[in-house]
């Protein structure tokens, strides 16, 4: 019989092999194994071999899942439109909210509102009239309609469905565990180890190839960045899901936590940085089509179109920015003033000049101007003085 299971063991795996890619063959393959098992240690055979044979497939199952669920990750990040999640009225609202676990600040103080009045009309009775009542109802149903619905969620529609598809893959994970005789701990910690490996290996690379992708524009790469934060804030209620499941408290017993923390972290890190690089790469772009006459006699008496053209489109781009963090939308447009105001002394020390003409310089002395006002319009707030102007005093002191 030893030498029946070893050879079960070496056909099994080679067997496995053959269907790797496909998570649900191998959940076959595991089946008949756990029958087998079940059947022999019924006649009195040991089966410690089998076992050891069902916990290789389990983690080479997990590779399977991890594959399957990559390419569904990447076809909802090439579904999504990367814009804010519109909702009509509450009941569309919570068809959302039971896909994903978000909380709206601004409803809730509408539900409190209802809560207070009918508690205020219970404990008071016969003091306070039907009529008032009525009155108080009509006001707080006021409220709602104008301050709820319509409304735009602030993630995208992927956000929901990324969470789903994770608790998919922990359902699809679980699946494995069934007839294995094994403790609810052991499974609780089986679980979370196999969806942090979603998290932090799945998830965090198709984020980051997402990021790198040519067609996102600055628009999508903001989104990007409000979408991992839902995502992380969402990661406690995944938790809480695979204790419900296991009957595992998180107080209790200590359980391993998951790790979309520094996965969500990391997407945020590199959006911002193609942000900076995106920005820079616009900027240059204006820049190009920049055409001085560094011999002109007079100014055209107004700023340059190129430049015009620039300014409007960094307003543009940095009201997208007032979604994002403080820091993140301050250090961007700090970051693009200190690129053109370099681009822009590249060109007066650009070693093909020979000279310039009075003209030329009251040209690019209006040009100049026009960034110095753009700085000071304060185009993102949080800037303490003239912080954001100072990107633009070495061409300030060429100019005078």
């Amino acid at each position: 019989m030893s030498r029946v299971l070893n050879h079960f063991n070496k056909t099994g795996i080679s067997c496995f092999q053959s269907y790797c890619n496909d998570p649900d063959l191998v959940l076959e393959l595991k089946n008949l194994i756990v029958v087998f098992a079940d059947t022999l240690q019924g006649y009195g055979f040991p089966v410690n071999r089998l076992f050891d044979l069902l916990f290789e497939i389990r983690d080479q199952y997990n590779e399977t899942l991890l594959k399957k669920w990559s390419g569904l990750f990447r076809d909802i990040f090439e579904a999504d439109n990367y814009s804010p999640i519109p909702v009509a009225n509450e009941e569309e609202y919570k068809i959302v909210i039971s896909k994903f676990p978000f909380q709206d600040s601004e409803l809730d103080k509408v539900r409190r509102s209802f809560m207070l009045l009918r508690f205020a009309k219970i404990q008071l009775g016969m003091i306070i009239t039907e009529m008032i009542f009525l009155i108080r109802k009509i006001r707080v149903l006021s409220l709602f309609s104008q301050q709820s619905f319509p409304k735009k969620l602030p993630m995208s529609q992927s956000v929901p469905q990324i969470y789903i598809q994770v608790k998919e893959f922990i359902y699809a994970s679980l699946k494995f565990s069934e007839s294995l005789h094994r403790s609810s701990t052991e499974i609780d910690d089986m679980l979370r180890k196999s969806t942090n490996l979603l998290l932090t290996r799945t998830l965090s690379s198709c984020l980051q190839n997402l990021i790198k992708k040519p067609h996102i524009g600055l628009t999508e790469l903001v989104q990007i960045i409000i979408n991992t934060t839902h995502l992380e804030l969402a990661c406690k209620y995944l938790e809480d899901f695979i204790s419900n499941i296991t009957n595992i408290s998180q107080v209790t017993v200590h359980t391993a936590r998951l790790y979309g923390l520094s996965t969500f972290k990391d997407a945020r890190h590199a959006a911002e940085g193609e942000i900076y690089t995106k920005l820079n790469q616009k900027i240059d772009e204006f820049i190009q089509i920049a055409d001085y006459d560094w011999t002109m006699s007079e100014s055209d008496g107004r700023a340059s179109g190129y430049l015009m053209d620039l300014i409007n489109f960094l307003r543009s781009t940095f009201q997208v920015f007032t979604h994002l963090p403080g820091k993140v939308a301050q250090t961007a447009c700090m970051s693009a003033c200190q690129h053109l105001s370099t681009s822009l002394m590249q060109m007066l020390l650009d070693t093909e000049l020979k000279q310039i003409s009075m003209g030329a310089i009251q040209q690019f002395n209006l040009d100049v101007i026009q960034c110095e006002l753009f700085a000071s319009s304060e185009p993102v707030p949080g800037f303490q003085g003239d912080t954001l102007q100072l990107a633009f005093i070495d061409l300030r002191q060429v100019r005078h």
